[in-house]
């Protein structure tokens, strides 16, 4: 085992740098997520910056950093897919080889049926949609029916939205326990998605208790192999739900928004811990993101960085940070979908090189065999562990 203790992984959901070679078999043009939001007067990222975002392989954008702190490398995917499950998954060191399915038609009536019967409730929408349009436009239809939103998206995934006065949240997330058992096979979606939401019409919105119900993961990860160990396996945001709480030890729930997050994890700093504290900050993506707002998204990394900066100065001698993505979803981009883009792979720390450019890597799993290796756990993937390249002594 290496002389590090506690190891931070902090996912920028969605935080590409760059267009993959194979982008246009995911139906994506010129993107850059990081080129796009860099331009904004909005962005201001210098703790990044200082680690080596810029310096990266092909980011195409910023100023490199004369001297940076930390260890460096562009990350591209290998699973056929570009949605958070399937990048998430790869993080920890599962490759999806089969894409999971989508249904950019609705689900099948086969489908519906087989929801309807379990519910014992109407099905209304059945469409890719909008989070925020769908409950504009069907809310006072499931007020009026007592039923429930189904609806999807360009992602592997069957949402299911409902009124909190109608259906109370505990109820809606048995409805997506139920939906997550009969979604299988050919229907097996990465995430069943629970989305309340409260008010009147037309002044609908949707609340903070969101719960994604994800498939099993389909091989060993990071997690699975710490938890092995009995280390510690702390989850913040949604990093339980993706993992179907597979090799979670505590999970500190999904986050109210990005700042929230950072705090929760600012706390977990303070705790005398072995192990692996895996982040997921999702407001970059679900907030910014998918509605195209360079802006708002440039914001979002700029208040990140500043949180970054209170991170770096509590990390202790036998703490390494990594921050990464887990796909692109460039707000400068046509459409509304994720992008197929490289990630950023930045490390930091006191028994980390500084200034070392680890270049190009096959695949995020590299995250994950690297993470292993730091604690001794075993894990098949692969991804190889990065461990001997970057420690410092």
């Amino acid at each position: 085992m290496s002389k590090i203790k506690r190891c931070f992984v902090i996912v920028l959901d969605s935080y590409g740098i760059g267009r993959e070679p194979d982008a246009p078999d995911f139906g994506d043009d010129v993107c850059n997520t990081l080129k796009s939001i860099s331009q904004s007067p909005k962005y201001a990222t210098p703790n990044m910056k200082k680690i080596g975002l810029f310096n990266i392989d092909g980011v195409g954008c910023g100023t490199p950093e004369a001297d940076p702190i930390g260890t460096f490398a562009r990350l591209r995917e290998l699973s056929r897919g570009k949605d958070t499950t399937t990048g998430h998954w790869e993080i920890g060191g599962v490759i999806s080889e089969q894409p999971m399915p989508t249904f950019p038609d609705g689900f099948p009536p086969e489908c519906i049926e087989m929801l309807e019967k379990a519910f014992g409730k109407k099905i209304l929408c059945n469409k890719p949609y909008s989070g925020t349009a769908v409950i504009h436009d069907y809310g006072r239809e499931q007020k009026e029916t007592g039923g429930l939103i189904v609806y999807t998206s360009a992602d592997s995934v069957l949402q299911i939205a409902a009124h909190e006065d109608d259906v109370p949240v505990e109820q809606l997330y048995d409805y997506c326990r139920t939906a997550r058992k009969l979604m299988q096979g050919k229907y097996g979606v990465g995430r069943i998605i629970a989305r309340p939401y409260i008010g009147e019409y037309p002044n609908y919105t949707r609340t903070p208790r969101r719960h994604d119900f994800s498939l099993d993961p389909t091989g060993d990860t990071m997690l699975d192999a710490l938890q092995r160990k009995g280390l510690d396996t702390i989850g913040v945001g949604k990093i339980s739900d993706i993992f179907a709480g597979r090799g979670v030890s505590r999970s500190l729930g999904v986050n109210k928004d990005n700042k929230d997050g950072m705090e929760k994890t600012l706390k977990v700093m303070d705790e005398d811990f072995t192990g692996l504290c895996f982040v997921n900050l999702v407001d970059f993506d679900m907030v910014y993101g998918h509605r195209r707002n360079i802006d708002g998204y440039a914001q979002a990394a700029t208040e990140f960085d500043q949180q970054l900066g209170e991170f770096l100065k509590k990390m202790r001698e036998d703490d390494v940070l990594m921050i990464t993505a887990d796909h692109g979803c460039d707000p400068g981009a046509a459409g509304t979908d994720h992008t197929r883009e490289y990630v950023p792979w930045l490390i930091y720390g006191q028994h980390i090189k500084k200034g070392l450019n680890l270049g190009t890597y096959p695949t995020f799993a590299m995250i994950g065999a690297t993470v292993a290796d730091m604690f001794g756990a075993e894990l098949t993937t692969k991804g190889e562990s990065v461990l001997p390249r970057i420690l410092a002594d």
